[in-house]
């Protein structure tokens, strides 16, 4: 998908988060707190990126996961950071830190803009 396509399918907010490495507003996005069970996809490309089976409260603002579906998402450095970016389509999504309070330990803090819950049945 060009740049151009990427425009036309996603919203200003999501363009600037996933195409321009921004990052929403805490507590604002709407899978902050789990809702429902399913499969996070990635908006701008549909690929599955988390299981709600991963998702805990972090009270940091963001949706967050102690893990991401296997291949589904690569890792660049940002700064001292962590970026995370979907596999499929290079946009980002968000940061990872090693903090996480599972046995994982780690916390893969996720715009929600980014994100297409496609729930369990």
């Amino acid at each position: 998908m060009n740049e151009q396509n990427f425009k036309n399918k996603l919203t200003p907010e999501q363009y600037k988060v996933m195409r321009q490495k921004g990052t929403e507003a805490p507590f604002t996005g709407k899978y902050v707190h789990k809702k429902q069970d399913g499969t996070y996809m990635c908006a701008a490309c549909g690929n599955a990126l988390f299981s709600s089976d991963a998702q805990f409260d972090s009270g940091t603002g963001w949706p967050s996961f102690d893990k991401a579906i296997e291949r589904a998402v690569e890792y660049q450095d940002d700064h001292g950071a962590t970026e995370i970016i979907c596999k499929n389509c290079g946009s980002h999504l968000g940061h990872v830190f090693n903090d996480g309070p599972t046995k994982t330990g780690k916390r893969y803090c996720i715009n929600s803009v980014c994100l297409d819950l496609k729930v369990r049945k």
